[in-house]
């Protein structure tokens, strides 16, 4: 690039503004497919993130089939997913607002299905399938109690009947297990098959497959068939014979199995994972087609491929693939995105034909390398994984002998993995002149069972220290500026970034979103979904409370020495507002320099879009301040309080 300009690393002009992430912009979420029809549900960040369902009939325009004030989304495990599904043609969704199914005939006839809850209840709902007669819906239903003498009561999950002649009758068909997943009758209506779990296991940890026999509205002869504390059982599906399938990882990795009379045979494995970690209900990884040909999403170190019937028969590779499904007619649609487009709909035809994109963005591909994928060692000689992005602008480069600033970005989850996809957040960064590393750390999800089990008891520990060994791996790989290093994450990858602060002197800056401060808050406070999540991330409560106390950055505030932003919904019921309001308070108290953003209405993660600009400027302003640069673009000042 002889050509190019020079300019201090990270104050590049950039074409990707904050702006341009939510301008008109939407994501899909989920897709659908009834016949031949296909349906998706999109976020509109614009539209104050509200959940709409489309459908694109033949070579029909695609057009909105929820009212304009709908928000499709659902309440369970907090989480939600699985807010709509699809029958006959009829759309069937949960209302963010208030939980109750709503139904939209063909002819735009609209009726609700489920009445308001009795005195004292919350009534929420997801995961729904149409029994093959259409006379009701199977689905889960989380029932909320109202305080009693001032103690929570934990909600109930149970998997409900609901009627489809707008009797509102519901009928309780399996009760007794903490949570369940899948609920998916037989094609003939003889069976259902669900998925359920107790506490204290998270669904990535030990899950079982159970099916019972559907008898005069009621579901007999239930039996487990498959899992237990130590395997991971995902997504029973019916095959048109009425074969069942499911995923499950007894292998070490999460592979294909069909039961029989006969138990349970591999249908494919390998060393990739076919389930993800089930943070939201509903997902899709495989389909099975009339002809009884099977299409699954492989994820290894790389990419996720789409097979049919065996790894032998590859049919197209993505970065990711959200969701497989497939039509009446046995053609395979997937969601899929690459490192340089969005999630988009993708029918697997000879062309591989592209359905639907959401508004497409306009920047040029030389800002969008695809990152490197790196293994790095860890401190105690394993190794961990990472995505790094080097600063990337077709026009500039950084002064002679400077070094970019490094982000470091730890993903939430901890259960989860950095996203193999167009991040236009991300992008923001590189094409201001940053490098960014999206870390892997052990724990995260993507390389098997082993590495996932590897933060057991370590959470705040493990993960910490993969998140400095990444940044000083790409000093020493003389990658980056070991003066200038900084630290980003959001809930689990907030308390991680909270504990780098409080345990490490790597980093210069950090940034934390709705990060956990305080073990014990959250032992104590969270939602049932992850209220035992932390006995095998970190210990049993209270009888550990040494090890919370211990691993607790706020009980270590004084070791706090370098500037952060904290950035918080002021609706958040998985980590509370509170949390960050004592890490501020600590700030304050040592004099670091730091800012603290609140947002109204938001809860775990910011869907409005004016939050969204308003957070991702905040911490551009807020480092570049630190860091010594003058920003790119006019963007606001964030006020940093203590500055020197």
């Amino acid at each position: 690039m002889g050509s190019s300009k020079n300019l201090p690393y990270g104050s590049w002009p950039s074409p990707i503004s904050a702006h341009s992430l939510v301008e008109g912009v939407s994501v899909i979420t989920d897709m659908s497919i009834d016949g031949e029809d296909i349906w998706w549900s999109e976020s509109r960040p614009d539209e104050g993130g509200r959940v709409a369902i489309m459908l694109q009939s033949g070579k029909e325009t695609p057009r909105e089939i929820t009212p304009p004030d709908a928000n499709a989304r659902s309440r369970v495990h907090e989480y939600g997913g699985g807010a709509w599904w699809v029958a006959g043609q009829y759309l069937y969704y949960v209302d963010f607002e208030d939980q109750r199914i709503r139904r939209i005939s063909p002819d735009g006839q609209f009726d609700f299905l489920t009445p308001e809850p009795p005195e004292g209840q919350l009534w929420r709902f997801a995961d729904g399938r149409v029994t093959p007669d259409g006379a009701s819906i199977v689905c889960i239903r989380e029932v909320h109690h109202q305080f009693d003498n001032e103690m929570e009561i934990e909600p109930d999950n149970q998997i409900v009947s609901i009627a489809t002649d707008g009797s509102f009758q519901i009928k309780e068909l399996i009760v007794g297990a903490d949570f369940y997943a899948f609920p998916r009758p037989s094609p003939d209506g003889e069976f259902i098959a669900w998925i359920q779990w107790l506490h204290p296991s998270m669904p990535w940890y030990g899950t079982e497959l159970w099916v019972g026999k559907i008898f005069d509205g009621q579901v007999t002869n239930a039996r487990k068939l498959e899992g237990g504390s130590g395997e991971s059982v995902m997504q029973p599906e019916w095959s048109f014979h009425s074969d069942l399938y499911f995923l499950s990882d007894r292998s070490g990795w999460s592979n294909l199995y069909r039961f029989s009379s006969e138990g349970s045979s591999l249908v494919c494995g390998g060393e990739f994972d076919i389930a993800g970690p089930l943070w939201g209900l509903g997902q899709s990884r495989y389909s099975i087609t009339p002809e009884n040909d099977i299409y699954f999403a492989a994820r290894n170190s790389v990419n996720d491929t789409l097979f049919r019937n065996s790894t032998e028969n590859e049919i197209a590779q993505w970065s990711t693939i959200h969701t497989v499904r497939s039509s009446a007619s046995g053609l395979p649609t997937v969601v899929a995105a690459t490192y340089q487009d969005q999630s988009a709909i993708f029918q697997m035809t000879p062309e591989k034909t592209i359905l639907f994109t959401p508004k497409p963005h306009v920047v040029p591909v030389e800002y969008l390398p695809d990152p490197v994928d790196i293994t790095f060692p860890t401190f105690d000689g394993g190794e961990a994984h990472a995505l790094f992005y080097e600063p990337a602008h077709p026009e500039f480069e950084g002064l002679r002998g400077e070094r970019p600033p490094l982000l470091v970005l730890a993903h939430g989850g901890p259960t989860g993995s950095a996203r193999r996809e167009l991040q236009l957040a991300l992008r923001y960064w590189t094409s201001r002149g940053w490098a960014v590393v999206d870390v892997n750390y052990r724990g995260s999800t993507g390389y098997g069972r082993s590495f996932m089990e590897a933060l057991d008891g370590e959470w705040g520990v493990k993960d910490v220290e993969d998140c400095v060994a990444a940044a000083q791996y790409l000093v020493q790989e003389r990658k980056v500026d070991s003066k200038r290093l900084a630290i980003k994450g959001g809930s689990a990858g907030g308390f991680t970034v909270l504990a780098a602060l409080a345990f490490h002197e790597v980093f210069s800056a950090g940034a934390s979103r709705y990060g956990v401060a305080d073990l014990e808050t959250l032992a104590r406070d969270t939602h049932k979904f992850e209220s035992r999540y932390l006995d095998r991330l970190v210990g049993i409560y209270p009888d550990e409370q040494d090890v919370y106390v211990e691993r607790s950055p706020i009980n270590h505030s004084q070791k706090f020495n370098c500037p952060m932003i904290i950035l918080q919904g002021v609706d958040d019921a998985v980590v509370p507002q509170n949390q960050s309001d004592h890490v501020v308070s600590a700030l304050e108290k040592n004099g670091i320099p730091h800012a603290y953003l609140l947002f109204d209405g938001e809860g775990h993660g910011f869907r409005k879009s004016e939050n969204i600009v308003t957070a991702l400027e905040g911490e551009y302003s807020f480092f570049s301040q630190i860091f010594g640069f003058e920003p790119a673009g006019a963007i606001q000042k964030v006020e940093i309080i203590g500055k020197q």
